[in-house]
């Protein structure tokens, strides 16, 4: 039996879907679905339009955003990011969060690396862009947003990581990617 047959053998087929919750950023459902052996489960899933994010250096330095996380309890340093609007491309969600966000704007954004935050439980994609080429634009965050802007070296980065300033996985991502840029001139 090859990969393709056995993965087909494990794959949940879904039965029932139940809608639980829908809001402004997420829905909620509950899946029942048939397993491999014949018996059935639940899932509780996430349904989310996906985000998009920036890794923005400006003079050297990765523009950031610090904003008080209500579901972590506690305020974190986090590279500009939001969700996606329906139908909206990516590139154009990360350049517009970019702009809202840091008052910062870029027309060169590259695909730097896109993954699914938590697959056990939700299907949120992000897409994370890196730019070394901003110029001033227009911040104009969202009314419930209350951010302050830095501009921090990637030393600083590194210690808000310790510190656990800054412990989301895009920005630790675009931390660590920056690292390997500036070491290889590669990302």
């Amino acid at each position: 039996m090859n990969e393709r047959q056995e993965n087909a053998l494990w794959r949940e087929e879904t039965i029932k879907t139940d809608p639980i919750f829908t809001g402004k950023m997420i829905s909620l459902q509950v899946d029942t679905v048939t397993l491999a052996d014949g018996r059935t489960a639940t899932r509780e899933i996430v349904k989310h339009p996906g985000a998009a994010a920036v890794m923005a250096l400006l003079d050297g330095k990765l523009l950031v955003v610090e904003q008080f996380r209500k579901p972590l309890e506690k305020f974190q340093i986090e590279i500009p990011a939001g969700k996606l609007d329906p139908g909206e491309d990516p590139q154009t969600a990360a350049a517009r969060e970019l702009e809202e966000e840091t008052g910062y704007r870029s027309n060169n954004l590259k695909l730097l690396s896109s993954f699914y935050t938590s697959p056990g439980f939700a299907d949120e994609k992000l897409y994370v862009y890196f730019t070394d080429q901003v110029e001033q634009g227009v911040q104009s965050p969202d009314e419930d947003e209350n951010l302050k802007v830095e501009a921090i070296t990637l030393e600083q980065a590194e210690a808000y990581i310790q510190e656990g300033r800054i412990s989301d996985a895009k920005t630790i991502l675009a931390v660590y990617a920056w690292k390997l840029y500036t070491l290889t001139g590669r990302l």
